[in-house]
């Protein structure tokens, strides 16, 4: 027990220290570009576009860039962070280390939540330079928070581990999590939608996410709240399982 405690606070040390260390490419950039979204379409286009939910639309897509943040940040962090390691063929120390394989997806999943929980912070910081920012719902908010980034975080050891090339790891990135996100509600209310592809949008977790997030922060939502934590946590969990049992049999890592 003493040796997993060691090697679990090992690579979290590790990882934190490794985007920690580089933070001109880990988190300035996030903290610009959310920054615009919030200048462009907050600051901007918000005085033109009104109220959504009976909030300024400023305040209204706050959550929903923070939570933006929050995903791909803990996601690319992993997933660069696990394939360079398998890459660099550094995964072999840890699969002969006594060492479980439990503890190593821990290890590299809170690396993953610490920068997403870290530039999601800094994000909302930057927010409350435009706004006057209250939180509704602070336990809807960090659960919820908390819960997303381990959840993108484990979506990207499960690519790490399959991902043979650094072009591949840029796949499911480009051309599956940014379109979600996008189409995710951060920046509308699916009730603006026409009643089928609000029953479309529905099938897409991170509205659940983004809803859930915003209702911490507003106290209002498109979605049951309680539902959205029942589904990001069953869907945290799966991946969980996935990843342990993809790193024992060794799946993309041994011969």
């Amino acid at each position: 027990m003493r040796t997993q405690r060691i090697a679990l606070q090992t690579i979290l040390f590790k990882e934190i220290h490794r985007f920690l260390r580089i933070w001109p490419q880990t988190i300035l950039p996030a903290a610009v570009t959310n920054g615009l979204y919030l200048l462009i379409f907050g600051a901007l286009m918000g005085r033109r576009i009104g109220t959504i939910g009976g909030v300024p639309y400023l305040d209204y897509i706050v959550p929903g860039i923070t939570l933006m943040s929050v995903i791909t940040n803990s996601y690319s962090n992993v997933v660069s962070s696990f394939y360079s390691t398998k890459f660099q063929r550094h995964i072999e120390e840890l699969i002969v280390a006594p060492v479980s394989e439990g503890v190593i997806v821990a290890g590299y999943v809170g690396g993953g939540i610490a920068r997403g929980v870290l530039v999601g912070c800094v994000v909302t910081g930057i927010a409350a330079l435009f706004t006057d920012l209250r939180v509704a719902h602070w336990e809807v908010l960090a659960g919820m928070g908390l819960l997303t980034a381990a959840l993108f975080s484990l979506a990207g050891f499960i690519n790490a581990v399959f991902a043979n090339s650094f072009d591949a790891i840029s796949i499911v990135p480009n051309f599956v999590l940014t379109p979600l996100v996008y189409l995710g509600g951060v920046f509308y209310s699916i009730d603006l939608l026409p009643e089928i592809w609000r029953r479309v949008s529905l099938a897409n977790p991170i509205l659940h996410m983004v809803n859930a997030f915003r209702y911490g922060f507003l106290g209002i939502s498109d979605v049951p709240v309680d539902r959205a934590f029942m589904l990001i946590a069953g869907m945290t969990a799966a991946l969980t399982l996935w990843a342990w049992w993809l790193l024992r049999r060794g799946t993309g890592i041994k011969a």
